[in-house]
């Protein structure tokens, strides 16, 4: 292995536009790994962790380059694909200018001067994302926090600013947005309609807004709030403002909340001042005891009259749709019968949408009558331990704050989940591989190819070792989306996997397949 490190100075990119480029730099011919960031202290843990040595007094507004390749061609061809790319970013930030063009602006609130915006989106670094959004609030535009490992103090602050000022603040960890049509972070491409939404949700809002197209059914505008805005801490100061924004928009004619888990008091608080707005305001809030996504969709198109369709499914081909030795969930002492002991086969979840893991969770908690093992668990007992690993039913949230710090999000980089579809093939307590695929702007350009190579090498893994691996995929997305939701959803079946437009629809197949059934007894 050859190793490769430099500083490069006046080349600052925003943290977004660098995980890309990380990523065509890993994809070269001869690189092995690839990291180029700016030499934020936390970027420079991550590539110290990565066994690069970075030099005293590296400062923070320089850029780190770290390829490691199989030899100098290697390194030689990341160069080539580094150059390449951020030639690409340079391209696609100019503007009109030549000599004696006035400078760009430095700082978030001299960009908002200079022009006439009315939003402002902020995807830096956690630590700093709350000046750049103060800078933001100061100059009274509304803005969308992408950036996340915000302190929840920090939020509070910024959206009690914002309601001074009378905007909006979105975030943060605000993935997903489309305002006047326009897609901001990780978004689907949707028609215009009348259906406004507030999401405390990235992925989850996603899903409702492809459960809407699928039915026929526009969007006015989507505005995230950050999925703690429901939380006790924050008690929906940004959903407030949102749902007011939308009942006084000529466009929306009526308003759908979807959220995690939100804290009840919050709910139950936020769903009395909607009662007063004038316009019919419905809630697709998960939580135990209450609708997944998919049934809260459906009740929405009943309430405005519109017919539920079929939801989108592409079967599994070609293999069998049972698994051949169904699982055991209560492990008996094998001298208690005349057979041998079979060893216990659960579900195991990994997501890269944590709204979608959190359904997953709920739904498959009220079915199996366990609970589900978590880095995001539902209750503080089921955490999982720093390894993310236990036999026990478990769903794994890839996105989560802690396992995207100095990374790319998984839906941009899957490789962390890719490695650990790899790892559930080869591990026999594997009964039922439930996957999520989120498809849209933002998102990996062609993510599908690629789990599916993942899908097949763990279920041949498996295979060999005499065992069937079920494997279902929750695909997330429109026709309209640049990846094409057809063409995903036929080349994860061609894999072998079960594909559901519908998560709760996703979740419940693998559970058939795991062997339960609705009243959650074993097969």
């Amino acid at each position: 292995m050859t190793d490769h490190l430099e500083l490069r100075s006046g080349a600052y990119h925003d943290s977004v536009s660098l995980m890309q480029v990380s990523r065509q730099v890993a994809g070269a011919n001869g690189v092995s790994a690839a990291q180029v960031a700016m030499a934020t202290e936390l970027n420079l843990e991550v590539i110290g962790a990565m066994g690069f040595t970075v030099p005293q007094g590296v400062q923070p507004n320089e850029l780190v380059v770290a390829i490691r390749a199989d030899d100098a061609d290697g390194v030689a061809a990341g160069l080539a694909a580094l150059d390449a790319a951020l030639a690409g970013l340079r391209s696609a930030g100019s503007g009109a200018g030549g000599f004696g063009a006035a400078p760009p602006p430095r700082t978030l609130g001299r960009a908002v001067r200079a022009g006439d915006a009315t939003l402002a989106l902020v995807s830096v670094p956690g630590e700093h994302a709350t000046v750049e959004a103060f800078d933001a609030i100061a100059q009274g535009v509304s803005v969308m926090v992408f950036s996340d490992n915000v302190p929840v103090e920090d939020e509070v602050r910024l959206k009690d600013a914002a309601a001074a000022q009378d905007v909006l603040v979105m975030g943060p960890d605000c993935g997903t947005a489309v305002v006047g049509g326009i897609a901001l972070g990780f978004a689907n491409v949707v028609e215009r309609g009348p259906v406004g939404i507030v999401a405390a949700s990235g992925t989850g809002a996603q899903q409702v807004m492809a459960l809407l197209d699928a039915a026929g059914v526009g969007v006015s505008h989507c505005l995230g709030v950050g999925g703690r805005d429901l939380s006790s801490a924050v008690g929906g100061r940004s959903t407030r403002q949102a749902l007011a924004a939308l009942a006084a928009d000529e466009a929306t004619e009526s308003i759908l909340v979807v959220s995690k888990p939100p804290a009840a008091e919050v709910l139950a608080d936020l769903e009395g001042y909607a009662a007063g707005l004038g316009k019919p305001v419905h809630w697709a809030t998960l939580g135990a005891a209450r609708p997944d996504l998919t049934a809260a969709v459906e009740s929405f198109l009943g309430a405005l009259g519109r017919e539920v369709p079929t939801w989108p499914h592409w079967d599994a081909l070609p293999i069998s749709a049972t698994l051949k030795d169904p699982p055991d969930q209560h492990p008996h002492d094998p001298s208690e019968s005349d057979g041998p002991r079979r060893e216990p086969r659960f579900l195991r979840g990994l997501f890269c949408g944590g709204t979608l893991a959190d359904e997953a969770m709920l739904v498959a908690a009220q079915e199996l009558g366990v609970g589900i093992r978590s880095n995001i668990p539902l209750s503080p007992d089921l955490a999982l331990d720093a390894d993310l690993r236990a036999q026990a039913h478990l769903v794994i949230d890839f996105g989560d704050d802690e396992l995207t710090r100095g990374r790319a999000h998984p839906m941009i980089d899957p490789t962390l989940r890719l490695e650990r579809i790899a790892a559930e093939g080869a591990d026999p307590g594997c009964g039922v591989l439930l996957l999520d695929l989120v498809l849209g702007h933002g998102a990996h350009p062609d993510p599908a190819p690629e789990l599916a190579e993942a899908i097949r090498g763990a279920r041949a893994v498996a295979t060999a070792a005499g065992r069937d691996l079920p494997v279902v995929v929750s695909l997330t997305g429109t026709r309209g989306d640049p990846q094409g939701l057809d063409t995903s959803g036929a080349q994860l079946s061609a894999a072998g996997a079960a594909v559901h437009l519908s998560n709760a629809e996703a979740t419940r197949h693998a559970l058939a397949l795991l062997g339960v059934d609705r009243d959650g007894a074993t097969r």
